[in-house]
C-alpha cells in the first residue's frame, strides 16, 4: 500500500507493542477475496483508528503484510481486512487464505495511516478498482456518518468480483454509489478521464486499485492540484530500466558506529540484515512506512511511494531507498 508522495504519515495511536487479536470470522466477500474479522480476545475495545488506516499482520510463517482496515472506523469492537488471494504473489495472501482459521490468534503491528481523508473537502470522489475498495470502504463509512458530500465509483469485472457489495449498497446512498462492470474489457468500464476532466474547487480525489487502474487515475488527475489528489498502491509500479541499475555505497549506523557497504544489487535493509541486525519491515516495496528511519547526512535517492516532501528531507525507507552520494548516515 502506498500513498501519493504528498500524503503525510499520520500515526493514529502510539502502540509500542504488537496486539494479539483473535480471528472471529472469515467471510467470502467475492471471487478470490475473503474478509477477516479481528477482535480483542479479552473483549476490550480496540485502539482508535481513522479511515484509510492499515495494519501489519504478522503470520506464523514469518511473513508480515500490511492490510487496509475496511470496517467502520468508529466500531472499536472489531477490525475488518479484505484479502485478495494472489497466485503469483509473495505468499502473504495465500497464507491468509490457506492457513488462517477462525479462532486463530494473530499478531498485529502498529497502526499507520498514509491515506487519510481531508477534513475540509467540499466534495470527495472515491475511485476503487477491485480489492482497492478496502481503504475506500472505511472512508465511505466516515463520509456517510458525517453527512459529507461524496461519490464512490467501484470498478470491477463483474458483481461476483465486487467485495463488500451488499454492505456498500446498504450504507452508501444509491445516488452516491456507482458500480461499473467491464467484463474484462476496459473500454466498457468507467471513463475516468472524462469523469475528472475539470478540477472542482476544493474537491479531493482518492483512488486505489490494480496497476492499470492506478495509471489511468494518475493520468486523469495530472492537471488537478497536487494537494487534492491522494492514492494508495497495493503493489509498486514497475521500475524503469534506469532505476534497476545503480552503484554501491556505504551506510553508517550512528547508534552502533557500524559501517556497512551496500552492494549494487542489494537493498539497504538486506545489507543490514546480513550483519545480524534487524529493522522492522513489512511490504519491502516502499508502500507502508514500517521501515522508515531518519538520516543525518548524505543524499538520498527516494524510491518509496509514501513519504511526503517534508519527510523526505529527513527520512527514508530502507527497503527501497538508495544513496545518491557515496555514503549515508542513518539513525540506527
Amino acid at each position: 500500500m502506498n500513498a501519493h508522495p504528498k500524503a503525510k504519515l499520520m500515526p493514529i495511536e502510539n502502540i509500542n507493542t504488537r496486539l494479539q487479536l483473535r480471528v472471529n470470522a472469515i467471510r467470502f466477500e467475492a471471487e478470490g477475496i475473503h474478509s477477516f474479522e479481528l477482535v480483542n480476545p479479552d473483549r476490550h475495545s480496540l485502539p482508535h483508528i481513522e479511515a484509510g488506516a492499515h495494519i501489519d499482520v504478522h503470520l506464523t510463517t514469518g511473513i508480515v503484510r500490511p492490510y487496509s482496515l475496511a470496517g467502520n472506523p468508529v466500531d472499536r469492537n472489531r477490525w475488518i481486512i479484505g484479502v485478495l488471494r494472489e497466485q503469483n504473489g509473495r505468499g502473504g495472501s495465500q497464507a491468509m487464505h490457506e492457513k488462517v482459521r477462525v479462532g486463530d490468534l494473530l499478531y498485529v503491528g502498529q497502526i499507520r495511516n498514509a491515506f487519510p481523508l481531508s477534513p475540509n473537502a467540499r466534495h470527495t470522489i472515491l475511485l476503487a478498482g477491485g480489492i482497492g475498495i478496502t481503504p475506500l470502504k472505511s472512508m465511505a463509512h466516515t463520509l456517510v456518518s458525517s453527512g459529507a458530500s461524496f461519490e464512490l465509483y467501484y470498478c470491477v469485472r463483474s458483481e461476483k468480483n465486487a467485495a463488500f457489495l451488499h454492505e456498500l449498497r446498504s450504507i452508501v446512498p444509491e445516488n452516491k454509489f456507482h458500480l461499473h462492470l467491464d467484463d474484462g474489457d476496459p473500454t466498457k468500464g468507467l471513463d475516468i478521464k472524462e469523469l475528472l476532466t475539470k478540477p472542482q474547487d476544493n474537491c479531493h480525489v482518492y483512488f486505489c486499485g490494480p496497476a492499470g487502474f492506478m495509471k489511468a487515475c494518475e493520468e486523469a488527475t495530472q492537471h488537478w492540484p497536487t494537494e487534492s489528489i491522494h492514492s494508495e498502491h497495493f503493489k509498486p509500479p514497475q521500475p524503469s530500466s534506469s532505476e534497476l541499475t545503480e552503484g554501491g555505497f556505504e551506510i553508517h549506523l550512528i547508534r552502533s558506529g557500524a559501517k556497512i557497504y551496500v552492494q549494487p544489487d542489494q537493498t539497504i535493509i538486506r545489507a543490514i540484515e546480513l550483519t545480524g541486525r534487524r529493522v522492522p519491515t513489512s511490504c519491502l516495496s516502499g508502500l507502508c512506512g514500517t521501515c522508515k528511519v531518519n538520516y543525518l547526512d548524505g543524499e538520498v535517492d527516494h524510491r518509496d511511494y509514501i513519504l511526503s516532501d517534508d519527510e523526505r528531507s529527513r527520512c527514508l525507507t530502507v527497503c527501497v531507498s538508495r544513496a545518491s552520494s557515496k555514503s549515508l548516515s542513518l539513525d540506527l
